[in-house]
């Protein structure tokens, strides 16, 4: 599975003191003691505001279109099966599915020369979806994607002059609070498992889940199940929903990326979760994401009044 939501304000780097009311979606943090943690996290925040809101960040992603299983013709003409809301050629190409094959097909009137394939002049050819390295289709300001989620598939359109990515004026957070940057006893499972992830779409994804995090927080003890989201990962990913969901931050959950254990995940050990560095997912900038939604174990009853606020354009 490709990542799912990844980092967001415009000024970032240069005012690090800014990125307390903006910021962004998903780097891996760093444990750091002392008066360098507020520090670190404020420049996360920052870079985070700064990839959210990159030419080619989830501000830019202006549709999703599902293809069906003919010839859809895309572009900007009003005839086209998929309708290009941008300044590009009236036909740029066909995207034709044929069972678990895409592929990229000349219009009547052949290629433009502004359509490129991986940065090359557009040719007849397969297209890759994204669970690996995706083909990636360009026209003037527009980015397109195939991408495949299950057993269906998608074009993803990503525009760098969209209006939520040219009026974005930062994020918002709950002020920094160590208090919920906690030390957690990490729990494997031996063998590790497939948890069955819910999706937004009303699917389900499995993904590997390694073990538990267990820790005491305000008296309680609270047990939360991260997954990886691809086999190779040197990071863990936390999908998670609290009391807060109903109120001030996002509705469907947020996001916690971490290190690994430091033991590994194969045995027991200890894992630093940093709640400052929840993140909203990408469906809380745009309705064009397709997001993973918390497990029931990670809907939590407690309140965790730290990082993410909800998003306001």
């Amino acid at each position: 599975m490709a990542h799912t939501p990844q980092r967001i304000r415009l000024t970032a780097l240069v005012a690090v003191s800014a990125a307390v009311v903006a910021a962004d979606v998903i780097f891996p943090p760093s444990f750091v003691k002392g008066a360098d943690w507020q520090s670190d996290l404020l420049a996360w925040r920052a870079q985070h505001a700064q990839h959210l809101s990159a030419p080619d960040g989830w501000l830019t992603l202006v549709a999703l279109d599902r293809p069906k299983p003919v010839d859809n013709t895309f572009g900007a003409a009003a005839d086209n099966r998929i309708r290009l809301d941008s300044p590009v050629a009236a036909h740029l190409g066909i995207v034709r599915l044929s069972g678990n094959q895409v592929s990229l097909v000349a219009p009547t009137q052949g290629f433009p020369s502004t359509l490129l394939v991986d940065g090359q002049p557009a040719h007849a050819t397969a297209l890759a979806g994204d669970d690996g390295k995706p083909s990636v289709l360009t026209a003037g300001s527009l980015t397109l994607i195939v991408i495949h989620r299950g057993d269906r598939y998608a074009l993803r359109v990503k525009d760098a002059q969209a209006s939520t990515r040219v009026n974005f004026h930062g994020l918002h957070w709950y002020p920094p609070n160590p208090h919920f940057r906690v030390d957690a006893q990490w729990i494997p499972w031996i063998p590790a498992r497939q948890e069955k992830i819910p999706t937004i779409l009303g699917t389900t994804i499995e993904m590997p889940a390694p073990g538990l995090a267990e820790f005491n927080l305000d008296g309680q003890t609270v047990q939360l199940e991260p997954v990886l989201e691809d086999p190779g990962d040197k990071e863990l990913f936390f999908i998670v929903r609290d009391a807060t969901s109903r109120t001030t931050s996002y509705g469907a959950g947020r996001f916690l990326y971490t290190d690994f254990p430091d033991h590994g995940l194969d045995h027991p050990g200890h894992i630093v979760l940093d709640f400052n560095r929840l993140q909203n997912p990408p469906c809380a900038y745009t309705p064009y994401a397709t997001c993973p939604l918390p497990p029931e174990k990670n809907r939590l009853a407690l309140a965790l009044p730290v990082g993410e606020e909800r998003y306001s354009h």
